[in-house]
């Protein structure tokens, strides 16, 4: 039964892999549209939020690149659920390695 969820994950983490390899642009963050006058709704920006090397960062993006800044958002956020499942597979994977050969 080990052996089998052994297959399963290291199949998963090979698919993992390729998904990763295929991943283009991307960036942290979140996006939000402000006002310069909140209460009339006027004066609209869009506004980027996020860390990176430990500072927060706060980033104007233009509303010509509002749609690519948020397909770049949506993919890091996939490359940080693949990055999260491979490294929970790889524990697993660790353990039943461990398991197995102990048991011999």
């Amino acid at each position: 039964m080990a052996d089998t969820r052994l297959d399963q994950i290291r199949t998963r983490i090979a698919a993992i892999k390729a998904e990763l390899n295929a991943i283009d642009d991307m960036r942290p963050g979140s996006l939000s549209k402000q006002f310069k006058d909140p209460e009339r709704g006027t004066g609209a920006y869009y506004q980027l939020n996020y860390s990176h090397g430990g500072r927060s960062r706060t980033d104007y993006v233009a509303p010509a690149f509002v749609r690519e800044v948020r397909r770049e958002l949506v993919t890091y956020k996939r490359f940080k659920a693949l990055t999260t499942e491979w490294i929970a597979l790889s524990i697993e994977q660790s353990r039943l390695k461990i398991k197995l050969t102990g048991k011999s």
